[in-house]
């Protein structure tokens, strides 16, 4: 079981997902940094309480923190639209090696029917 276990481990899968965790991990904390040094600070410049998160409203006995769900969304937002722009950068880059593949696979199988038609003439004499 040990050595099924190492094999799991070191498989690529599962060190590219744990990288991707821990990558994950520090880029939200970034994105949490942003939101809340530099826009909520915006933010506050037009909401009269200072800052997004303690924005909230009491009913009854209960006390609200739309803010704080407010501040929830743009992290999530932000991370998101970074997220989309790194996704679409790397299927250009994709994109552009598959197109130049696919350029050479086409001048490779032109060749390949020019050499067919010569070999076709070539029989028939």
């Amino acid at each position: 079981m040990l050595k099924e276990f190492k094999a799991f481990i070191l498989r690529g899968n599962v060190l590219d997902l744990a990288v991707g965790v821990i990558i994950g991990g520090a880029f939200t904390a970034i994105v949490k940094s942003l939101v809340d040094n530099l826009i909520n600070p915006l933010i506050g410049i037009f909401v009269q309480d200072g800052a997004l998160a303690q924005l909230s409203f009491k009913l009854g006995n209960a006390t609200f923190a739309y803010g704080k769900f407010l501040n929830d969304v743009l992290n999530f937002l932000i991370t998101a639209f970074i997220v989309f722009i790194i996704i679409k950068t790397v299927n250009k880059l994709f994109a552009a090696n598959k197109t130049e593949e696919n350029e050479e696979v086409a001048a490779i199988n032109e060749e390949v029917e020019t050499l067919k038609e010569i070999r076709d003439l070539l029989k028939q004499k």
